[in-house]
């Protein structure tokens, strides 16, 4: 006899959990408990079940026509049990009770002879409630999906007669989660994320370059009205065209002005994967052993920021059951701590900080990133760029790469300025950033008061996985930035 229903109430999440996740197959807390305590019969130090239900679509323009469409459903279990600094973890796309008790009794196998504590389900995590549990994928009909694109376009189109090749995408996806811990605690999360992508192509003369624009977070697709479309136009064309006029780069050593919002992947790459606990518990990391130490000039302050309404990087709860939190990484330049999930901060003496992420239910969790940001200082940016007398101003990025044990990054701009006596002489292109992290951050000498997130289109990728994830940071000022260029 199975018990479909919880011993108490946990609201929308945890109902819409059960109802997708858990009913189908007749299971309920008491087939949970006792999964969880079959783990338990070695000695262990926790397990958790984590389930996942996604329902996820992909719509892509290209010369004028929606030329694909995807749309998937996924759902799984998977089934974790930690040992001192050893994980065993199964999983499957069947959720069934004789599937779980078989990924369980292949995790329980790191365990010790013996038995270990293990709590009854009847504690619900509170969490925080973020972003509404909207369902993007049927918040609009598919053939105003469509038009969606082709208005956008249109609107590109429209810009500039220069023109000559417009390629979108949408994407929408509705994401519940449940997670079942062997400490007692229950936790559920309906997760909602949505983007708009557009790259444009112009040409003039033989020459072409190219812009983009986008943005998303956790709502449904009401957000993408005429005016957010009208802006992700004017600003991939405006890049686009700027580019048409851009000279070549100058390299070497010189000053540099990074841009509020976008520009904080840098942020993001260079300093904040070296402040992810596995990282620093392992000793690879260029912060390893450093909390208390000066890592940054004064006036830096960096924070990682789960908690964010809507941001595309925020969540109700981590991957591991735990609320997000503000947990404030480098203080006035100062190291306070790192980014932690559970088994990191169980091995290093520390609480979790509500960090714990993975991909998929196929997927170990792992201390991750949210939302990650530099907070503001006192200077107009106007003055930061007044003060240069000769540098380069570094406004948008494309990407670029990390190394985490030494810090050594390299980044290149999609759009970037000469700044000559204050002022901005002319765009340049094919300009990269190359520099160490964690001494890059002792070069900042002036931090803006315009603390900007970016527009919602990030996703991070570590040890195979990937997730969205959210960067921020006002106009930057740093010193001593090694340059690389074409002239």
């Amino acid at each position: 006899m199975t018990s479909p229903v919880f011993p108490i109430a946990g609201g929308f999440a945890i109902d819409e959990a059960r109802r997708l996740l858990l009913e189908p197959a007749g299971l309920g807390a008491r087939e949970l408990d006792q999964v969880l305590a079959s783990i338990h019969t070695r000695s262990i130090d926790f397990a958790d079940l984590y389930f996942q239900y996604a329902r996820t679509e992909h719509w892509s323009l290209e010369e004028g026509i929606v030329k694909s469409g995807s749309f998937s459903i996924d759902r799984g279990v998977g089934i974790r049990a930690v040992h001192d600094e050893r994980q065993a973890f199964a999983y499957s796309d069947d959720i069934t009770l004789p599937a779980l008790e078989a990924a369980a009794a292949a995790a329980r196998a790191i365990g010790r002879q013996g038995q270990s504590a293990v709590a009854p389900l009847r504690q619900i995590r509170r969490a925080h409630s973020l972003y509404a549990p909207d369902d993007p994928v049927t918040s609009l009909r598919d053939e105003h999906k469509v038009a969606l694109l082709e208005r956008l376009e249109r609107l590109a189109r429209d810009r500039d007669s220069r023109v000559v090749q417009v390629m979108a995408g949408l994407a929408g996806e509705y994401e519940v989660v449940l997670v079942a811990r062997s400490d007692g605690w229950l936790a559920a999360d309906v997760r909602p994320l949505v983007n708009v992508s557009l790259t444009v192509i112009v040409e003039e003369n033989g020459r072409r370059e190219q812009g983009f624009a986008g943005g998303g977070g956790r709502f449904d697709y009401a957000y993408f009205t005429d005016a957010v479309l009208d802006d992700y136009a004017t600003r991939a064309v405006a890049q686009a065209v700027l580019n048409l006029s851009a000279r070549d780069a100058p390299a070497g050593t010189m000053t540099v002005v990074l841009g509020n919002g976008w520009p904080g992947i840098l942020l993001h790459e260079a300093i904040g994967h070296g402040l992810e606990g596995d990282f620093n518990r392992k000793g690879t990391s260029a912060f390893t052993g450093r909390v208390g130490q000066r890592v940054a000039a004064a006036g830096i302050t960096v924070v990682d920021d789960g908690t964010l309404d809507r941001r595309r990087g925020s969540l109700n709860v981590d991957d591991e059951g735990n609320p997000t939190q503000r947990t404030v990484l480098i203080e006035d330049g100062i190291l306070r701590g790192y980014m932690q999930d559970r088994q990191n901060a169980r091995l290093m003496g520390v609480e979790p900080t509500g960090n714990g992420r993975r991909e998929s239910f196929a997927h170990l969790p792992m201390p991750r990133m949210t939302n990650t940001l530099m907070l503001p200082g006192a200077h107009d940016p106007q003055a930061i760029l007044a003060s240069v007398k000769d540098g380069l101003y570094a406004v948008n990025f494309r990407g670029g790469q990390v190394d985490i044990t030494s810090g050594k990054f390299v980044f290149s701009a999609a759009e970037a300025w000469r700044v000559e006596n204050g002022k901005l002489a002319y765009p340049v292109k094919g300009a990269t950033l190359i520099g160490n992290g964690p001494d890059a951050l002792t070069r900042v000498t002036m931090v803006g008061n315009d603390l900007m997130m970016d527009a919602g289109m990030g996703t991070c990728g570590k040890d195979g996985q990937s997730v969205p994830v959210g960067v921020g940071q006002p106009t930057l000022k740093i010193e001593g930035l090694t340059v690389g260029g074409t002239t």
